[in-house]
């Protein structure tokens, strides 16, 4: 049984991350300040934003080593902008 990861569960993942900080960005942008908000951003930001670097770099191993499927392409494409704007964010 192969217990590795599958393009299935890595395109998930990779749309998990990416809504996460679209969130943020929307969370940011109409300025909404709840308190439970406020404690989820502060628990997740960090392991999302190492998440995010760890599924790029599995992401691209992951598409030169096996078939390349059309979402596949395109989760990491989000990903990767996802990964550019947010990391552009703190220069």
């Amino acid at each position: 049984m192969n217990r590795g990861i599958n393009d299935r569960s890595l395109i998930i993942i990779n749309f998990i991350i990416v809504a996460y900080f679209i969130l943020i960005w929307v969370v940011n942008y109409f300025e909404l300040e709840f308190v439970l908000i406020g404690v989820f951003v502060e628990l997740l930001t960090i392991p999302f934003l190492l998440a995010q670097l760890v599924f790029l770099f599995l992401g691209i191993k992951f598409v030169f080593q096996n078939e390349k499927r059309p979402l596949m392409i395109f989760s990491l494409l989000a990903l990767a902008l996802c990964t550019f704007f947010t990391i552009g964010s703190f220069f």
